[in-house]
């Protein structure tokens, strides 16, 4: 039967649409019932760009949505809870780019999710994971960590530390197919393997480098020193990039990108990365069709 995609799109929001904090915890709740588009739309036009076939976007890091809520503190790069914008609902499969900090002995409590490919990456501190599948994990800076939701799954997530705060990415992207059964996987990776090259960290492939997913996308860390170039081929046809620098300064096909601004670029089958400082930055090369 086919998907719609209107409807998978607002439950995916409204499944983890609010937090609230209550002490040290934090419960979901759905906030507004909103009619919500299907495409990825376009911003406005002078944020535009053109280069022969290949189409960008630039997402300045001041436009995302915000909020701080003392115990946590979360930029969204995507429609997500209190945040709301047509012109931010997702690029392609990716609902989700979250950019959080959490306060020292703090957290999210149990809650659910279903139907999504639901990825972690802690940029600094620990951040400890309990899921009613059982795992209890703790993860830390160059690990990444995978939950595929599926039928439905419950898990919370804290700060390990009494002291210092934990900083983490949570990104969510829709899966191929709907329903599966519930998993998951965590992996560490070498620093020293990303440096001045893309350091594969997701893929589609259980057998490729990485963990896995199930959707056509493959996520890369880079640490580009000043001066460095990389290149990235497009891995299939029809599939765009999206690129959030951590830190740094880089330049994507001549365009200049500073800390936490972030570019998504369609029809385009290369892409030349250069450092004009120190730079890390995060690639995500995924499906444009839902």
């Amino acid at each position: 039967m086919a998907m719609n995609r209107r409807k998978f799109i607002r439950n995916s929001l409204l499944s983890s649409a609010g937090v609230v904090a209550t002490g040290a915890a934090v419960t979901a709740q759905a906030t507004t019932d909103m009619t919500l588009g299907f495409n990825h739309l376009p911003l406005p036009a002078s944020n535009k760009i053109k280069t022969n076939t290949m189409k960008a976007e630039i997402i300045p890091a001041s436009s995302r949505g915000h909020a701080n809520h003392g115990w946590l503190n979360t930029f969204h790069s995507f429609s997500f809870a209190g945040y709301y914008n047509p012109e931010r609902m997702h690029f392609g499969v990716l609902r989700v780019l979250n950019d959080d900090t959490v306060a020292p002995g703090m957290g999210f409590s149990k809650h659910p999710h279903d139907n999504m490919e639901i990825i972690s990456i802690p940029l600094e501190g620990a951040l400890e994971h309990h899921d009613s599948m059982g795992n209890t994990f703790v993860i830390k800076k160059n690990d990444v960590q995978v939950m595929s939701a599926g039928t439905g799954i419950f898990h919370s997530e804290k700060n390990r530390s009494k002291e210092e705060e934990v900083r983490f990415l949570q990104i969510w992207v829709f899966p191929k197919s709907r329903e599966l059964s519930p998993r998951y996987s965590q992996l560490s990776f070498k620093p020293e393997d990303r440096i001045n090259r893309l350091q594969q960290i997701v893929s589609p492939n259980e057998a490729d480098e990485g963990v896995w997913i199930h959707q056509d996308a493959w996520l890369y860390l880079s640490d580009l020193k000043a001066g460095h170039s990389v290149e990235h081929q497009v891995k299939k046809s029809g599939n765009g990039l999206y690129l959030f620098v951590l830190e740094g300064t880089v330049l994507v096909e001549g365009h200049q990108l500073n800390r936490r601004d972030a570019i998504g670029i369609t029809e385009a089958e290369a892409v030349k990365i250069s450092a004009e400082a120190d730079a890390e930055f995060l690639l995500m090369d995924v499906p444009m069709n839902i």
